[in-house]
This record gives structure tokens, C-alpha cells and sequence, in this order.
């Protein structure tokens, strides 16, 4: 090999070596039903950060406050209720002086674009065989149904009624897809599938349903995840949010 081809080389390998050093991968656990707007949000925080990568974990709150509690390599964790957060600071899993609210949503009750369901009270009629909703105990819109149900009376008249889900996002295809007559989703997932499903009304006396997020105590890069955090509270990602039919916090 010749002297300039030899140097060529060495300086290909420093400049690797040195692109591969200052990249940085930034790892965010949020709620699924956040999904979309995370992945329209990424690109801009990106642009403002060379060499960082946002990689996205999705799943029901619960889930991911077991992944952490467990020791995933977690910077960010969004959940879509407060309940789940307050869970975390209790175990001391997240850093609480970024405690912040991200967004808020609603709940509602979707059915099959071709179907005449009339509202909350045909639920326990004939009609309704299977009716969908996230695992109270892990999803934070299972929960929010099921208070609303029980505010209502009818909790425990539908519960042979009720087909779990793992998050929303499942809910919504179960119904999507007519595999079930009903199903309780966020205002924001009913949107993504308009023309699949329609909203046979918006459902009340629940919790406010707040999407609240923090650094994890154990960040791997903690202050590029409160940057992340920060910048989720800037008005560039927060009309992100708002075009994807996200409340103000």
C-alpha cells in the first residue's frame, strides 16, 4: 500500500472512529398511544442535535414502568396517566425536578365505521357482544374506562362483555378490524383510523387523562434526555402534538 493511500486510510478510520464517538443514541419509553407524534417529533429534535438518534420504546405505562423498574436502559419515560409516574418517583426511578405534563387527550368509545351503535347505554344491550379495552391494571385508557363505567353503573353488568388488550393501540384494531363491537381508545387514536372506525361518543367521569414525562434516574445520557424533555415543552413539538389532536398540559 502507498504512503498517501496508507494515509488516506488512517484518516478514514479517525474520522469513523470519531463519528462513532460523538454519536448518541437517546432511548424513550412512552406510552403507545403516543407513537405517532413521537415519530413526527423526532426528526426536528434530531436536526438541532447532530449525531443523536431518538429510539422509541412503545407499550401500555405499565409495561414500561416494569421494563425500568427491571433496569432497562431507559433515558425518557412518558406515560399517559399520572398514576403511573407517581409509581415511578416512588420507587425513585425517575429524576423528579424534570417531572413535567406533556400533553393531555380524551377518551371515547369507538365502533366499526359501518356500525349504528348508539351510545354508552346500548352497550349492555343484545347487541354488543365484545366490547374492547386496555388491561385496567397496565393501560392507563383501560383504567380510565373502567372508571368511567363504574361512574356509570355498568362495570360490572359488562364484564362478560370486555376483551383486554395490551395497549390502545390494539384496542383500536380489534375494532378497526370488526373483531369486536366497541372499544374505549383516546380521541388521538380514533383520529389516526377515521374512515376504520367512528366515535360513538366521548366518554367522561374519569381522571383527567394527562401524559406526564421525566429523565429516569439512571439516564445513560441524562443531559441530552432533559434537552429531550425540554424540548418536548417548545413550541415546535408541542403544534406536533396539537396537529395530532393532543390537549395542551
Amino acid at each position: 500500500m502507498g504512503v498517501l493511500m496508507y494515509r488516506w486510510v488512517l484518516a478514514m478510520l479517525l474520522l469513523g472512529a470519531s463519528a462513532w464517538a460523538h454519536a448518541q443514541t437517546l432511548t424513550v419509553s412512552a406510552a403507545a398511544s403516543l407513537g405517532d407524534a413521537m415519530k413526527a417529533i423526532a426528526p426536528l429534535f434530531e436536526a438541532q442535535h447532530p449525531g443523536v438518534t431518538l429510539r422509541f420504546n412503545l407499550a401500555a405505562s405499565g409495561v414500561l414502568l416494569q421494563q425500568l423498574a427491571a433496569g432497562a436502559p431507559i433515558d425518557v419515560l412518558v406515560t399517559a396517566d399520572e398514576e403511573t409516574l407517581d409509581r415511578a418517583a416512588a420507587q425513585k426511578l425517575i429524576d423528579p425536578a424534570t417531572r413535567r405534563v406533556l400533553a393531555t387527550n380524551a377518551l371515547v368509545l369507538v365502533a366499526p365505521a359501518g356500525s349504528n351503535l348508539a351510545g354508552l347505554d346500548a352497550l349492555t344491550g343484545p347487541g354488543v357482544k365484545r366490547i374492547a379495552l386496555g388491561k385496567p391494571g397496565s393501560v392507563p385508557a383501560g383504567r380510565y374506562a373502567q372508571q368511567a363505567l363504574e361512574a356509570r353503573g355498568q362495570w360490572a353488568a359488562l364484564q362478560g362483555k370486555l376483551v383486554p388488550a395490551d395497549h390502545v393501540r390494539q384496542v383500536l384494531d380489534y375494532v378497526a378490524r370488526g373483531e369486536v363491537e366497541a372499544g374505549f381508545v383516546y380521541a388521538t387514536d380514533a383520529a389516526s383510523a377515521a374512515g376504520k372506525v367512528r366515535v360513538v361518543a366521548t366518554v367522561g367521569g374519569h381522571a383527567p387523562i394527562r401524559y406526564p414525562m421525566a429523565v429516569a434516574s439512571d439516564a445513560g445520557q441524562p443531559a441530552l434526555a432533559r434537552a429531550f424533555v425540554q424540548f418536548l415543552a417548545s413550541p415546535a413539538a408541542q403544534a406536533v402534538l396539537r396537529q395530532q389532536g393532543f390537549g395542551a398540559p
